[in-house]
């Protein structure tokens, strides 16, 4: 399942700045800091985030057209705040979410499989300047 682009457009508009300062407490959430690939601007989405032995596995819910998901791509710096802790993320791939699946830690399996989102995963691995 993706969810259509106008519910992206109102979610980056109004709830992601709402949920910005609750999202890095929340399990299975956490804000991702980007670079705009145009502008250089900084920003911040909130994600569904799950632990992986690496990094971590972002499901992708508005598809790959995604604004965000094109910043990462592009190479900038990406760092992901969860619990007042900013883990500085490298190599961003994008895969199944099938395959992604295998990748994150087994506790947090059975929330990822939860979520209706079905096109594909983002997977981001710790900066090698990051303790585990």
């Amino acid at each position: 399942m993706r969810v259509p682009r106008a519910v992206a457009r109102f979610n980056r508009r109004v709830t992601n700045r709402a949920a910005q300062s609750i999202t890095p407490w929340l399990p299975g959430l956490g804000t991702l800091e980007h670079v705009g690939r145009k502008s250089g601007r900084r920003y911040r989405t909130p994600l569904l985030v799950f632990p992986a032995r690496d990094g971590f596995v972002v499901l992708i819910g508005y598809g790959l057209e995604s604004d965000w998901l094109k910043n990462v791509m592009a190479g900038g710096p990406t760092v992901l705040e969860k619990r007042n802790t900013a883990v500085p993320l490298i190599n961003p791939r994008i895969c199944s979410k099938a395959d992604a699946a295998n990748l994150v830690t087994p506790a947090f399996r059975p929330f990822y499989r939860l979520f209706p989102y079905n096109e594909a995963a983002l997977v981001l691995t710790r900066s090698a300047s990051t303790s585990p």
